[in-house]
């Protein structure tokens, strides 16, 4: 289960730093965006929905004191 959350706490860390390289071009524009600013709009949104994931499994697992 420890190697799930750190996957989970992994995945935003490697998407929005070392895939910038990848996604860093302007075309093709998607929602109005360029690919790099669509790129880190997306991670912004799913990054706390990982981040909530790794919280609910914590919690699950009675590792959070409240």
């Amino acid at each position: 289960m420890k190697a799930l959350i750190f996957v989970l706490v992994l995945i935003p860390f490697l998407a929005q730093l070392v895939a910038l390289p990848l996604v860093n071009k302007i075309n093709p524009i998607i929602a109005g965006f360029p690919l790099f600013h669509f790129w880190l709009l997306i991670w912004m949104i799913l990054t706390p929905v990982f981040t909530f994931i790794v919280y609910k499994i914590q919690k699950s697992r009675g590792e959070l004191e409240e």
